[in-house]
């Protein structure tokens, strides 16, 4: 059994990594921010004494206390999966809740990432969940996407720190994947083609794939989705952006 902590763990991506996480027999503790969402995703979880913590990453304080509590207590695997995103015109949308964006993607990661790696022993894991916009560009979603190639720059540099002493760090990167993260976000599904689409559980079933196999320090989630990103190994910058600005929501 391994004790494994998951941000953003009450719904989407994380609560079903949680789920088949569970179904193996390991303890899991869920960090988000809705007591209420909580309590059911455990209540959904196989096995017993899951527990949760009701935290906004998006603020400083909150963070700390999800980091005062890694330093009193050992986990096997962290999931940094907590994230949001926004559509809109950069300079259209509000300054403010651009940079919580920031706060949550980028500070609340790299401050739990850090104390994490603190203590983590041989064999532990650290997972941190970017997106494919991590491995490429998306007008419409300026911020979001360069908050995620920060993640996924970062995870693969941490892999390479941390590989000889035993401890993987994963960047995964999943693509289009149905959950609420496109309405929150100001976007819909219908942006998207559906062959490139994935299921919550399949995105969870490819990650913990990846954090067995514990072979690299990047994994992009969807056959349809690694196609394209090797596609634009023979594009220019320029024909990458108007690419991925024909599927964006401020495209006219």
């Amino acid at each position: 059994m391994k004790k494994i902590i998951i941000t953003g763990g009450s719904d989407g991506i994380g609560l079903e990594l949680a789920k088949l996480l569970a179904q193996n027999g390991n303890q899991l503790l869920l960090v988000a921010r809705n007591k209420e969402k909580l309590e059911k995703a455990i209540e959904t979880l196989p096995g017993k004494d899951h527990r949760f913590m009701v935290s906004d990453l998006s603020k400083k304080e909150d963070t700390h206390a999800i980091i005062d509590h890694l330093s009193q207590n050992h986990y096997d695997v962290l999931v940094n999966n907590a994230g949001v995103g926004m559509y809109g015109r950069f300079e259209e949308m509000a300054l403010s809740e651009q940079i919580n964006m920031v706060n949550l993607n980028i500070y609340a990661l790299t401050a739990l990432s850090y104390h994490y790696l603190k203590t983590a022993r041989k064999g532990d894991s650290l997972v941190n969940i970017s997106s494919f916009l991590g491995t490429t560009s998306y007008p419409g979603a300026a911020v979001y996407g360069a908050t995620k190639a920060f993640v996924t720059n970062f995870s693969e540099a941490l892999w390479w720190e941390n590989k000889k002493k035993g401890i993987y760090v994963l960047g995964f990167c999943p693509g289009v994947t149905h959950t609420h993260f496109h309405e929150i976000s100001g976007g819909s599904m219908d942006m998207f083609p559906k062959q490139i689409t994935q299921t919550p559980r399949q995105v969870a079933q490819e990650l913990i794939y990846s954090l067995e196999k514990r072979a690299k320090p990047k994994a992009v989630s969807g056959v349809m989705n690694r196609i394209m990103l090797f596609s634009h190994r023979f594009l220019s910058r320029k024909m990458v952006a108007n690419m991925m600005g024909g599927f964006s929501p401020i495209n006219p």
